[in-house]
């Protein structure tokens, strides 16, 4: 993946890219600005469109809704 990839998962906006051999996750359309994640993997080769749904999944299913970040 050379360029950003737009990902609409349960109604949320990420962008998708390949830095610095992690596939990096931007939140959008998230409460706060710059928020996301990244993950890594050891080959540094993109995500497979199904893997980096599941992990936007799991990181949507760990969010607090008040304050929009990872729970404690």
């Amino acid at each position: 993946m050379n360029e950003s990839r737009v990902l609409h998962v349960r109604g949320e906006i990420f962008e998708w890219s390949l830095r610095d051999g992690a596939n990096q996750f931007a939140w959008l359309s998230g409460p706060n600005k710059g928020y996301g994640f990244a993950i890594g993997r050891t080959d540094s080769a993109p995500l497979a469109e199904v893997e980096a749904r599941d992990h936007v999944e799991a990181f949507l299913t760990e969010i607090d809704p008040e304050t929009g970040y990872l729970r404690d």
